[in-house]
């Protein structure tokens, strides 16, 4: 289904385009608020904010070598 983006300044004209949505059938959302979807995949919004502290817990006591993971992950078939 084709999607399009409606930017406005007014809410007025929200209110226009739900009514117009009903009668031409077709959907109005707001991504800012709640999860919406986009060709049947999900998408739901964050916070905005990471909180680097709450990782420390995963990858505390691991003895990670930034070369080792590298050497591991890039390897090339010949």
């Amino acid at each position: 289904m084709p999607e399009v983006v409606v930017k406005y300044k007014k809410t007025k004209t929200l209110k226009i385009l739900k009514q117009l949505a009903e009668y031409l059938d077709f959907e109005v959302s707001d991504p800012k608020n709640k999860a919406f979807k986009i060709k049947g995949i999900t998408i739901t919004p964050g916070e905005g904010v990471i909180n680097n502290s709450e990782m420390e817990a995963i990858f505390s006591d691991r003895n990670l070598d930034a070369a080792e993971l590298r050497r591991k992950a890039w390897q090339r078939t010949k």
